[in-house]
């Protein structure tokens, strides 16, 4: 009788025990399962770790998935390293934003649906206003890219074959300084991008009035993720943008932007 309670003693700890590893070996994997990673840019006023709610680009994202009950993590690098980590197979990250449309990234990524837009065109200097009405006017001149930017597909051949003269830097700011400065004649730059970097940037505070926004756009840009190209970046894609159907996108970004 002593034996027999026991082994009935011994295989309901057993039980418990299992019970335990099996819930434990689980959960985890559920948490996972709701949880998004992606990396992003220090781009104000639309993504900054520095921005409040990091930026308006970030909270939609954030309250797409959040209306499909996923918890959004973002981390922040340099664009180079934020796209580069973003398509690395190894990589915990299952995409990068905010992106311009592409076909070249189209294929590389699965584009979401549009998360807001930007008005994308040309910083001039204040005093030497540029008029022109195709591109074929822009390549005479020399023009400031940030590397690694989509722009548009027509600018980006253009520069791709040589016949717009582009200077590559590594930053917004560092275009507009050089444009200031009279090093270049243009700038590609977002206007919202611009305006908030002349506000802030200590290096652009004091030459702010020697450059404005070429009245002409480039293209009124819609705003996208990239997700990895693969089953689970495909499945990520569809679930954020039913979530976006759930949220005020235009309302989020607008005050976000303080429009």
């Amino acid at each position: 009788m002593l034996k027999s309670i026991t082994i009935k003693k011994v295989i309901s700890k057993i039980s418990v025990y299992l019970a335990l590893t099996l819930i434990l070996a689980t959960t985890p994997a559920f948490a996972d399962s709701k949880t998004v990673h992606l990396t992003s840019l220090g781009w104000p006023p639309y993504s900054d770790k520095e921005l409040p709610n990091n930026g308006p680009s970030i909270e939609v994202a954030k309250a797409a998935f959040k209306a499909m009950g996923y918890e959004l993590v973002v981390d922040f690098y340099p664009w180079s390293r934020a796209v580069a980590l973003a398509k690395d197979t190894n990589s915990k990250y299952a995409g990068y934003f905010p992106e311009y449309y592409s076909d070249d990234v189209a294929k590389e990524f699965h584009y979401s649906g549009a998360m807001g837009n930007g008005p994308l065109g040309f910083a001039q200097q204040t005093a030497k206003p540029i008029k022109w009405a195709t591109l074929d006017d822009i390549e005479k001149l020399n023009v400031g890219v940030v590397q690694d930017y989509v722009n548009t597909t027509e600018f980006d051949a253009r520069v791709a074959d040589g016949r717009i003269k582009a200077k590559t830097v590594t930053s917004d700011s560092t275009n507009l300084v050089k444009l200031a400065n009279g090093r270049l004649d243009l700038a590609v730059v977002d206007r919202n991008v611009m305006n908030y970097l002349k506000k802030t940037d200590s290096r652009l505070k004091s030459v702010a009035d020697k450059i404005n926004f070429n009245a002409k756009l480039l293209e009124d840009k819609k705003l996208y993720i990239c997700f990895k190209k693969n089953a689970e970046g495909k499945k990520l894609q569809e679930i954020f943008d039913q979530g976006l159907t759930k949220i005020d996108v235009s309302a989020i970004m607008k005050n976000g932007l303080g429009q």
